[in-house]
This record gives structure tokens, C-alpha cells and sequence, in this order.
């Protein structure tokens, strides 16, 4: 699998990312950015799985108003997390947190949408025992997802 991770770090928008003086930087933030909309949106749904904060309004509710943040900045840590991939993909293959972070994402977005999502919508919820297990795995899961990334930089 390395040939592939080196085969990323080659390409011409790895090349580009690497060599620039801003460019990497600039994409950290805005990766930051999108972090910060994704996990707003998680932690309020899950905090008011939680049954706390927000208790005035039913979980489905504020899943389906936190629904758009949860997908921008999902899509905006996507985008720009693979641009930050690229530029340093070799790096990356080598670098335990990252792969924690990989597995972990992977199964904290299989919970989000498999699990987390149809008991969040169900018109009839309100904090239980179920969605309080529930909201605990995805808040567990997210904040591995975000060490996990946190701690490539510093290894």
C-alpha cells in the first residue's frame, strides 16, 4: 500500500500543497473550521440525547435543524483533509494517529448514519437509556476522530 501513498504525495495538488508557503496552513484552518461546525452539530444532538440542553425541543427536531452543519462540515473536513493528506501521504503511512483516526472515522460515521441518525429521528424519542448509550458512543467516537487528527501533527 505504500506505492499508493506515495503515488498520492506525487500528484500535482500534493506537489502544490507541499511546496506552497500558505497553502497548507490556510487549509489546517479552514479544516479547523469544519471541525468545529461537525462537531457542534454532533454535540448538540447528542447532548440533547443526553438530556441536556435544548430539552425544550424534541431530539428529532434538533437532529433534523443540526443535519445541514453536521453535512457541511463533514464535507468541508473531507475536502480539506484530503488536500492535507496529499501533501504529506507518506508521512501519514507511517504515522499510528493517523490510521487511528481513519479507523475511528469510518466507524464513527457507519454509527452517525446507521445508528445515531434513525434513533435521533424517531418522532417518539426523548432522552432514554438507549439514546443516552447512543449519544455516548457518538460523542466517544468523534473525539477519537479528533485527537486522533490533532495528534498527527505532533507525531
Amino acid at each position: 500500500m505504500l506505492w499508493f501513498f506515495e503515488w498520492c504525495e506525487a500528484t500535482w495538488l500534493g506537489t502544490a500543497v507541499r511546496t506552497s508557503v500558505g497553502a497548507f496552513p490556510l487549509i489546517e484552518s479552514i479544516h479547523l473550521l469544519g471541525l468545529g461546525l461537525l462537531g457542534g452539530a454532533i454535540l448538540v444532538v447528542d447532548l440533547r440525547m443526553l438530556g441536556v440542553g435544548l430539552t425544550g425541543q424534541r431530539v428529532a427536531a434538533v437532529a433534523r435543524e443540526a443535519r445541514p452543519w453536521l453535512v457541511l462540515g463533514l464535507g468541508t473536513m473531507v475536502l480539506t483533509g484530503t488536500l492535507l493528506f496529499l501533501s504529506e501521504a507518506v508521512k501519514c503511512y507511517y504515522n499510528t494517529s493517523f490510521w487511528v483516526k481513519m479507523t475511528a472515522l469510518v466507524i464513527a460515521l457507519c454509527h452517525t448514519f446507521l445508528i445515531r441518525q434513525p434513533v435521533a429521528l424517531d418522532p417518539e424519542l426523548e432522552s432514554s437509556t438507549r439514546s443516552r448509550f447512543v449519544a455516548i458512543g457518538s460523542m466517544a467516537l468523534w473525539f477519537t476522530v479528533a485527537a486522533a487528527g490533532r495528534w498527527i501533527g505532533y507525531s
